[in-house]
């Protein structure tokens, strides 16, 4: 009898074990424990992925053996590809070595590169010896007939590779979702670039437009035709999402002001990119090397002062500025040498704003400080230029020859200065109480909820052309930097246009712990002698004296 309820209970363990195991194949679940919830993917990220209808297929370039830095960065890449990998049996990813095989390596390096993979140099010599990695943080996204590269890093000229890193886990998602979101989505928002005002021509906006293609429809939009048929331009104006006006220089008239006022009461969003005063680079390279900035009244005034913003008549000057290269020396001697611009702020982003999170520095050229006045509207200032600035008046003589005398650095006391303004909320009408330039169907002295970003530079979005070919926006060509002119106006435009919410998805924020190279370099003989030596020496030690009582037991 007590033979049989032990073979019973054996067998119920058994039969127990094999339901759990039938539950645990069939219920699968994972908790993401971390404090910042890193590996929890957002709703928008779910949605985007939800209704894959073919494979979704993943090439990761950032594979092999890497410095510490960059193996956070391959371990948290993978986490994050697991995750949406987990979200959709439609994503597939492959994980390739470019550098692994001597054979094709070198045709790997070139095809990546001229497909637009900039390899990252890593240089190590904590060890004595300079060695370098050529390293691709990279991937490719592949859905139906189309392919877009994703970066895996977010590159900066002022930050070390560990905070690089740092800022690149915490925009992992978003780098991920936002290529997706590419290849997934129907554009569907249509923007319209305003022309007829002297805007910049399509070549020194040709990075910018290519940048913001894969996810709006564009179209050029005059308003040449509001002299004719101005309620007819508002009425054709209205289909579109958004206005960007690129670096007008001819003042607009009151009926242009009426649509472009009556556009935005209904809902619509613009991205001005304007100036208040004349002065471009370009004009001192000429026999004398000097300009002179004046005055620049595009009329608009009373347009964004009612908004709640005022672009001033002066230029910004910053301590903390990109460099212009200049000859320096006579005849042969002469050779070209970068020299502080103090006319060209490289503008801190807002770390706590999605559009300016994690950005690289922006480059201005000849730019004004924004005023913010107050109304109802809610203001986020997105950049400044650094505490070290101040402003001068137009007229003013500017010359190339200022630059090689060394600046008077307590006259730089003005403090930042506002350079880019986002408006969101309700705005009034510039034209309320006031008599109508052309009467207007359907008038609006309040508009709907919308949103307006203003920079007080048109050179912001303005790409270098040479030969006729314009080359990547935010990249100096003469002093080989590249900027975030590109990465801001993206996630500008984004912002502005975002219903889903993917742009917030870059205001997650992650904490990633680092070891201090240098101390691990100085103390790392003693964590040597801990982790080798040490163990040796307890072992030998307690070997001695457990022999040792061993031989009085038996000795006695």
């Amino acid at each position: 009898m007590k033979k049989n309820k032990s073979i019973l209970y054996i067998i119920a363990i058994i039969v127990g074990l094999v339901i759990v195991n039938a539950i645990s194949s069939s219920v699968y679940q994972r908790f993401d424990l971390t404090k910042d919830h890193r590996y929890t993917l957002s709703d928008v990220s779910k949605s985007l992925i939800s209704d894959l209808d073919s494979p979704l297929v993943i090439d990761v370039f950032l594979e092999g053996d890497f410095p510490s830095e960059f193996r956070l960065l391959q371990t948290e890449v993978k986490q994050i590809v697991d995750e949406f990998q987990l979200e959709s049996n439609q994503i597939f990813v492959n994980y390739i070595d470019p550098v692994k095989d001597e054979a094709t390596r070198q045709q790997y390096i070139e095809e990546l590169t001229n497909a637009g993979l900039e390899p990252f140099i890593n240089t190590d010599n904590s060890t004595g010896k300079v060695t370098q990695d050529i390293i691709f943080p990279w991937a490719f996204a592949s859905y139906k007939d189309q392919t877009l590269k994703i970066p895996l890093l977010k590159r900066s000229i002022t930050l070390g590779l560990p905070e690089q890193i740092n800022n690149s886990v915490q925009s992992l998602e978003y780098a991920f979702a936002d290529g997706f979101s590419k290849l997934v989505k129907a554009k569907e928002k249509k923007i319209a670039i305003l022309k007829g005002n002297g805007q910049l021509d399509d070549i020194y906006i040709a990075d910018f437009l290519k940048t913001i293609k894969p996810y709006y429809n564009l179209a050029q939009f005059t308003l040449d035709s509001v002299a004719t048929n101005p309620q007819g331009t508002l009425d054709n104006l209205e289909q579109y999402d958004l206005i960007v006006s690129a670096k007008p220089s001819i003042a607009f008239t009151e009926n242009e002001k009426l649509v472009l006022d009556q556009y935005t009461m209904n809902g619509g969003k613009s991205l001005w990119l304007t100036e208040s005063v004349i002065m471009d680079k370009d004009s001192l390279y000429n026999a004398t090397g000097t300009g002179v900035s004046i005055m620049r009244d595009l009329k608009l005034n009373d347009f964004f002062f009612k908004y709640g913003v005022r672009v001033n008549p002066t230029l910004v000057k910053d301590l903390y500025s990109a460099p212009i290269m200049l000859s320096i020396g006579e005849g042969s001697q002469a050779q070209m040498q970068p020299i502080q611009w103090q006319y060209s702020p490289l503008a801190a982003s807002n770390p706590n704003h999605p559009i300016t999170k994690n950005l690289n520095l922006v480059k201005f050229d000849f730019t004004s400080p924004i005023d913010t006045l107050k109304n109802s509207i809610k203001k986020s200032i997105l950049l400044q230029s650094s505490p070290k600035s101040k402003t001068e008046g137009a007229p003013k003589t500017i010359s190339l020859d200022n630059v090689t005398q060394a600046p008077d650095e307590e006259s730089y006391n003005l403090g930042s200065q506002n350079l880019a303004v986002l408006l969101e909320g309700e705005f009034s009408s510039v034209y309320d109480k006031r008599v109508l330039p052309f009467k207007v169907k359907n008038f609006k002295s309040k508009s709907t909820a919308t949103k307006m970003v203003v920079i007080s530079d048109g050179n912001v979005v303005k790409n270098e052309v040479i030969k006729n070919r314009p080359l990547e926006l935010g990249f100096d060509q003469l002093t080989g930097k590249s900027f975030g002119n590109k990465e801001f106006l993206l996630n500008t435009v984004n912002y502005l246009l975002d219903d889903t919410g993917l742009i917030n998805i870059r205001a997650k924020e992650i904490t990633v712990a680092f070891l201090n190279a240098d101390k691990v370099n100085e103390s790392k003989g003693t964590w040597q002698f801990i982790n080798i030596a040490l163990p040796l020496i307890l072992l030998g030690l307690f070997g001695f004296i457990f022999n040792y009582f061993r031989k009085r037991k038996y000795a006695s």
